[in-house]
């Protein structure tokens, strides 16, 4: 097994730090389009978006470059950069993809294994999440509060795959809410989705609670360094979210 060195991460407590401008205007530009707030059709101009921002046309620049490979946007010599329509299928296949790549990361994580500190923060994420669950209540900021502990288990994992191919090629299947319920945020989802199914519910909705399930079963998978049965947990985990739109989708 390769040596494995700690991996310098920012403090807990620090998760709205400040970021390369590239990935910061990338991060909100990309969570405007998924969720219809920039409709499919519209401009991105880098001049535009920099004065919004706050920031030079440079890392706008850049960012428009990787929403044009990550097929959010499209570009043309005419018109230059525009929004591109999602539409389900471009969802479900992003979720598989990273189903795929995201188990193959988890794996990895276990072969080249995780130091003490590592395994706390991971500790720390489940924990937190089960804490949110055990509370009993549900709204749309609780949601957005358990979804940030979704995201940090989650990132953790590949970070310590340390893989940065894997982890970059990740980045470019999340073309979906990752703050929130994707069949209530997410335009090209909502609109296959009965109105009872957007509503948010008062108590922790039954697929959040099987999704906590399956992050303590993970953890234990990978306490246990049993690189295969994590892999297999993660692949599961992630897939049942395709299951879901998939079923609701075709029960309107």
């Amino acid at each position: 097994m390769p040596k494995t060195e700690p991996i310098d991460y920012p403090a807990k407590d620090a998760r709205h730090r400040a970021e390369p401008a590239t990935l910061t205007v990338l991060t909100r530009v990309r969570e405007l389009i998924v969720t219809g707030q920039i409709a499919a059709g519209t401009r991105l101009t880098a001049e535009t978006i920099a004065k919004e921002q706050g920031i030079s046309r440079t890392p706008v620049r850049s960012a428009l470059a990787v929403l044009t490979a990550e097929g959010l946007a499209s570009y043309h010599i005419n018109r230059g950069y525009t929004v591109r329509e999602i539409n389900l299928r471009d969802i479900l296949d992003a979720i598989e993809t990273r189903a795929v790549l995201e188990a193959k990361g988890c794996g990895l994580s276990v072969d080249y294994g995780w130091i003490p500190s590592e395994l706390e923060r991971l500790q720390d994420a489940v924990e937190e999440g089960t804490a949110i669950i055990a509370g009993g209540k549900w709204s749309e900021e609780i949601e957005h509060k358990w979804y940030q502990t979704n995201r940090d288990f989650h990132s953790l994992i590949i970070r310590v795959s340390r893989n940065n191919a894997l982890r970059n090629a990740i980045r470019m299947t999340l073309v979906y809410p990752v703050f929130g319920d994707i069949a209530r945020l997410c335009p090209a989802v909502a609109q296959y989705v009965p109105q009872r199914h957007r509503k948010i519910p008062d108590v922790p909705p039954e697929y959040i609670v099987a999704s906590q399930s399956d992050h303590e079963a993970i953890l234990e998978a990978i306490r246990g360094e049993d690189a295969e049965h994590a892999e297999q947990l993660m692949l599961a985990h992630i897939l049942k979210t395709k299951e879901r739109l998939t079923a609701i989708a075709t029960r309107r």
